[in-house]
């Protein structure tokens, strides 16, 4: 059976909505999460930012990893193969655990090194180091459900990602309640307990995810079961794939990293504001980011089906659609930013300090709204190579930046998260460059 590829805007929609709800919901319980962090402390708020950010290194690993396959599962979806697009998925599940426990263990052993080196305060230090000691536990789950979702996604079943990230954050939430205050006879662990509760939450999600495909009888269209042995010649042309993928998110949230290392020298309150205006960001990109994973699978569709000539085309009309629902949610945010601040602390010095910064953040997300689509149509065409090399000269630009800005010159938050304005022009710029060139016609995977 070969999935069809969408061709107008209800069908972009209808492939779009369910995997912006599905990423809203983590972000909502992020929300939930900075609030409540907010609300117990502003030194827990501003590591929690750190130490989050690491975490969402490591995570990328997994997610470049998954990425990869999906652009595998696309490509046999496209050309009907069923039980190419099995052996991919149940391979890659098997390579995620691999993964999730070699990433751990590293972690364990580099944090203390990493952050005893490139923090300044002793306090944010041990804080930072103890979140992640528990936080990495929630890797393995993680990662097993990212490769979930890229095979719903490949599919054209983007509507089952909403259950997993609707028991993971109701779960999530509740021990993040539970936990951090020590509320219904629960310890009261701070920002331990906010660690713990998104680990339980990983792990609910990865259930419900597994749950569904064994419910709804997948395994008799993809018969996961024939393919149990793990493929090592399989897992190369994967990795090959999939490996620029991971480089290059290594590179984009790193700098994000190193972002936030520069941001702790400028003080606490500064740190404070970045780790709400984070989460921020995350909720104004979930649109973007769920119209390009619709473009990654949509241009491995067309390509797999032997329309190269609908590729630009049905680049377009995704960037269209994100950039129109972006400007709509950036319009609200600017127009009730200060009250949508007061959600995360009850601090108004803080609030106050954090809304320059965060009309800086809107504005930037209108150009992210379409560099991402384009970048993901890139993704799409199977040569990540070139996303690789993109992604590198964006964020040495971006990292050039930060640091004479933000490093040398100490200037003030907002002009730090101008930084976002340099990276999303460049990505923007490199990948038109690439599209345009028609490089990308007769790549196979």
């Amino acid at each position: 059976m070969i999935v069809k590829v969408p061709v107008t805007n209800k069908d972009i929609i209808r492939l779009a909505a369910p995997i912006s709800l599905a990423l809203l919901v983590p972000q909502v319980s992020f929300l939930t999460n900075t609030a409540f962090l907010g609300r117990f402390g502003e030194r827990e708020l501003g590591v929690n930012g750190v130490s989050g950010i690491f975490y969402l290194i490591i995570s990328m690993i997994g997610y470049g990893l998954s990425c990869g396959m999906q652009i595998q599962m696309s490509r046999r979806a496209g050309e009907g193969d069923n039980d190419g697009l099995a052996k991919v998925f149940v391979n890659g599940a098997m390579l995620s655990v691999m993964f999730a426990l070699g990433l751990m263990m590293l972690s364990l052993w580099v944090t203390p090194v990493l952050f005893g080196l490139s923090l300044h305060n002793s306090d944010n230090i041990v804080l930072t180091i103890n979140y992640l000691y528990v936080r990495v536990w929630g890797l393995p789950f993680l990662m097993l459900t990212q490769i979930a979702n890229s095979f719903f996604i490949s599919i054209h079943r983007s509507r089952y990602l909403i259950y997993g990230s609707l028991v993971g954050a109701v779960m999530n939430i509740f021990f993040d309640y539970t936990l951090i205050f020590g509320h219904f006879g629960f310890p009261r662990w701070g920002l331990a307990g906010a660690a713990t509760a998104s680990i339980i939450g990983e792990g609910a999600s990865c259930a419900v995810m597994y749950g569904v495909f064994y419910f709804n009888k997948l395994y008799v269209r993809y018969r996961v079961q024939d393919y149990m042995v793990f493929d090592i010649k399989l897992s190369r042309r994967t990795l090959k794939v999939a490996a620029p993928l991971i480089i290059q998110f290594l590179f984009s949230i790193g700098g994000w990293q190193i972002f936030f290392i520069f941001v702790e020298h400028l003080g606490g309150q500064e740190l404070a504001a970045s780790q709400i205006l984070r989460s921020i960001f995350g909720i104004v990109g979930v649109i973007t980011w769920a119209f390009a994973s619709t473009c990654n699978t949509m241009v491995s569709h067309v390509i797999g089906q032997g329309k190269q000539s609908l590729v630009i085309a049905t680049i377009l009309k995704v960037v269209k659609l994100s950039m129109l629902c972006t400007v709509i949610v950036c319009a609200t945010l600017l127009l009730f930013s200060h009250s949508f601040l007061q959600l995360y602390s009850n601090d108004e010095a803080l609030v106050l300090f954090a809304i320059p910064s965060l009309r800086v953040i809107v504005l930037a997300t209108v150009i992210m709204s379409i560099s991402t689509v384009v970048f993901n149509g890139v993704v799409g065409t199977g040569n990540t190579v070139v996303n690789l090399f993109t992604e590198i000269a964006c964020v040495c630009t971006y990292l050039v930046y930060c640091y004479f800005m933000i490093e040398r010159n100490r200037c003030s938050l907002p002009w730090a998260w101008v930084s976002e304005f340099v990276y999303w022009s460049s990505l923007l710029i490199g990948s038109f460059i690439y599209l345009r060139s028609g490089r990308w016609r007769g790549k196979t995977i």
